[in-house]
Parts: structure tokens; sequence; C-alpha cells
């Protein structure tokens, strides 16, 4: 008897391990306060009697980002912060504009799978799967296609046509944080110690400090 009420303990464990996902929001909506005072993972929720239909509502993709820097491109994000009612729902987007030949240079979304749609143009996309593998998935995108970034490693896409590209993005977490690669890496504050990073780039502290100047 103790053998099988043993084994239905530990299958009673499995499954729920193995069906352990997000909680599912438990009213219709929490639009996020940031006034509050209260410390919660995300934001604590408005009254709801005073929640309006602006709360969610946002109109800021009606125009084109500004693409006039060193990369050629303006992701334009509606996370929480700019969209309160988006709050416990786990869903973000932006608009990304590319002018010819612009880059999304290689970045990570610490919080958020990616489902990524061009509109316009013609757009290389890639990522790099973990260690040890480190595969490169690359694939170019006309308008109308779709592909998807997997949480957490590292990707980018490049606009490869002589006119302007245009996609939209939707990731799966209210806040999906971003970390681009060269400027965590160079641009840090303080910077990381050059000896650090010349030894794990193989090459020399001239170069690193070079780099650390640019970001």
């Amino acid at each position: 008897m103790a053998r099988v009420l043993g084994f239905l303990l530990l299958l009673v464990l499995f499954f729920h391990i193995a069906m352990a996902s997000d909680p599912s929001p438990l009213q219709d909506f929490c639009v996020a306060d940031p006034n509050s005072q209260v410390s919660v993972n995300g934001f604590a929720c408005k009254n709801p009697n005073l929640v309006q239909a602006n709360d969610f509502y946002f109109g800021g993709l009606r125009t084109k980002g500004n693409t006039s820097n060193a990369v050629g491109s303006k992701v334009s994000l509606v996370s929480v912060e700019q969209l309160p009612g988006l709050n416990t729902l786990g869903i973000s987007m932006a608009r990304v504009d590319y002018e010819p030949w612009g880059l999304n240079p290689p970045h990570v979304h610490t919080r958020a799978t990616e489902l990524f749609t061009v509109l316009e143009g013609t757009i290389e996309v890639g990522f790099v799967t973990s260690n040890p593998e480190n595969r490169f998935i690359t694939k170019v995108l006309q308008k109308g296609d779709v592909f998807v970034f997997p949480k957490r490693l590292v990707h980018f896409q490049r606009n490869i046509g002589n006119t302007n590209a245009l996609a939209v993005s939707t990731l799966s977490s209210q806040n999906p944080g971003i970390v681009t690669i060269a400027n965590a890496v160079f641009g840090s504050k303080p910077d990381i110690s050059t000896d650090i990073l010349a030894k794990a780039f193989q090459t020399s502290d001239h170069v690193v400090e070079n780099l650390q100047l640019k970001f």
C-alpha cells in the first residue's frame, strides 16, 4: 500500500509540474496604475471604476520612426508603459522602420518570444541557437511573410533592399525587455574592463577601447 501511495504522489507531482504555466488573469482587466506605491511584479491595478477607453488605446504607431541613426532603423515599442491596458495580458508589439540597408542589430528579448511580420520591403532575419551548437538560422522575408524568434535567443533583422522597409513585431510579454548585444557589452556603465573584453573577443585592449568610445 505504501508503494502505491508513493507512486500516486509522484504521479500527482509530475502532472502538477508538467501542466504549470503563467496564471490566467482573474478579472476582465487590470489597467496599470503607474502612480501606485504598491510594489508588484508588473503594475498594480487602477481602480476599475476609473478606467476609460483611452487606457486601452495608443495612437503612436501612425508615423514612421526616425531612422536617421548609426544603424538605420527605429523600433517603436508599445508595451505596458505606453498602453496601460496591456497590464497582466502577456502581450505587446512594435513597429520597426528601416531605411535602405538599415539594421536592427543583434539583440535579445529577455522575457518574450517575437512574431515578426513584414509589411513592406525585403528583410533578412536570423537568430543563433544556444551553446554549444550556436547554429545560425537565417531567411530572407518578403512582404506578408512571418518569422518567429524564440525567447532569449540572439536575433537581428536587416533591410536588404534599396527602398524603405516596415515590419510589425508581436511579443509574448507586456514588457518584453531588450538587450542589444553591442550596447550591453561595449556601452555598459561603468565600462567592463578592457582586458576582460579583449580576452573574451580575442583582440587587443586598443580595439576594445575604440569600440567602447563608439557606444
